[in-house]
């Protein structure tokens, strides 16, 4: 099976662990994040697990979301805070700021990779006049696309900054991947959603997309397939076709 692109007018991509290998960053910074976070203020608690952990609290969560999730699959109760709060262990938002800081810091060593097999299939679509948006639930994704050389490919961006200020709920819920469509003047039905994450899938699924292409990094390609994906590939070049 594969995707016949010129049956659709846009394509959304996710873009940590779809476009940009900057996922393994991520992973990272809420590794070490929680880490200090469970040593310091609950050292009975597991560290935090790479693997399951991430995958199901975490990733493709909005970051302040997947703190709250990961704390509640640990009984750990924190009150929300603010955007605005420092970085630290007192509040859901302190805790994401923290991670956010590591990230910051981790990007500005390692920088932002495309996997090879994504901008295949960018050079691909270039010709078929599809529109094109990123769709992150990362704040940092503007600098991110910046950093890769990417960001001129894109016509629309709805990132964690723009989920902010208009209040957009995160994925699983599709609001994200709804108003980059929005933006694009295309109706969900004539757009594919490109997602590494369960969460990213479940949300594309949720809002009535007219594919959704699950992209697995992770082994686990049955996951994706299960969230309702109606393709799943291991690398996006086998697409660029």
């Amino acid at each position: 099976m594969t995707i016949d692109w010129t049956d659709f007018e846009a394509v959304l991509f996710d873009l940590d662990g779809v476009l940009t290998s900057t996922a393994r960053v991520h992973a990272a910074a809420w590794k070490r994040t929680f880490d200090e976070f469970l040593a310091e203020r609950h050292p009975d608690q597991a560290p935090f697990d790479r693997d399951h952990d991430y995958r199901s609290h975490v990733d493709g969560r909005p970051r302040y979301d997947g703190v709250a999730t990961f704390l509640a699959s640990r009984d750990i109760n924190l009150p929300w805070g603010d955007p605005a709060d420092p970085p630290g262990w007192d509040t859901v938002c302190a805790v994401g700021n923290r991670k956010n800081e590591m990230v910051t810091g981790l990007l500005a060593i390692e920088g932002a990779e495309v996997y090879p097999g994504s901008l295949a299939l960018l050079d691909y679509l270039d010709p078929l006049d599809l529109a094109l948006a990123v769709v992150s639930a990362s704040s940092n994704a503007g600098a991110v696309l910046q950093a890769a050389g990417i960001a001129e490919r894109f016509m629309v961006l709805v990132d964690g900054l723009v989920a902010r200020e208009m209040r957009l709920e995160g994925k699983p819920h599709p609001a994200p991947f709804l108003e980059a469509a929005r933006r694009l003047d295309v109706a969900p039905g004539r757009a594919v959603v490109v997602e590494d994450a369960v969460a990213g899938v479940e949300a594309g699924v949720a809002g009535a997309f007219g594919a959704v292409v699950g992209v697995d990094r992770h082994d686990d390609p049955a996951a994706l397939a299960a969230a309702g994906a109606t393709l799943v590939v291991s690398d996006l070049g086998v697409l660029a076709r």
